[in-house]
């Protein structure tokens, strides 16, 4: 099977040539990435959406994360990463329905991976339910959500844990309900500057 081949950049955003996905993370080459919080309204209350990731996963197995992301293939727009959404989450959506949290620059690098990206960020508010995903289960695992200003306190260190709810897919693939008590190091280890960024961009775009 042929690898998947990305556009890569250099720190400006210029692009530089095309490098399939393995050697993008070995050398650290700059490429772009499609990022999609979901964050609904219930009530009072703004709650975000993420996924758990599949515990068959390469990097990062069984932590929290965006509720849809991956990588842009060299052929693709940003528009184009809306498939993203559909095949890991089972939603559609059009690029029009979503806003634009902007281009967000930042790496994550330790012995396994030199993971170097411009994120194309954006916000989908919806009234989704749990009932709503239908879960790639290679990729992803579960769904749950958090209150916003939970998440935000989280981030920005104003308090160690927080209280969650979702479901992880048994081995049967029924959902198995939950309810619990989380913290930083349950979640994906993206810099902590890009969760507060995306925080404070999502809290400007709320309706």
């Amino acid at each position: 099977m042929e690898e998947e081949q990305f556009t890569i950049f250099d720190h400006e955003m210029k692009p530089i040539g095309v490098a399939a996905r393995s050697e993008v993370h070995k050398q650290g080459y700059w490429h772009e990435t499609f990022q999609c919080w979901f964050v609904s309204r219930e009530e009072d209350e703004h709650y975000i959406y993420l996924q758990i990731r599949s515990a068959d996963k390469k990097d990062y197995p069984s932590l929290y994360d965006i509720t849809a992301a991956g990588h842009l293939l060299s052929d693709e727009t940003v528009e184009d990463g809306v498939r993203e959404i559909k095949e890991e989450i089972g939603i559609d959506v059009k690029f029009d329905e979503l806003k634009s949290l902007g281009i967000m620059k930042y790496a994550i690098e330790n012995n396994k991976i030199i993971d170097r990206e411009f994120a194309h960020v954006f916000l989908y508010q919806s009234n989704r339910s749990f009932e709503d995903f239908t879960l790639q289960t290679e990729e992803v695992a579960g769904m749950l959500k958090a209150k916003l200003s939970d998440f935000s306190g989280l981030w920005r260190k104003n308090r160690a844990n927080i209280e969650i709810e979702g479901y992880e897919l048994n081995e049967s693939g029924k959902k198995q309900f939950f309810r619990k008590i989380v913290s930083r190091e349950h979640f994906v280890p993206h810099s902590e500057q890009y969760y507060m960024d995306v925080i404070e961009a999502i809290y400007r775009y709320l309706d």
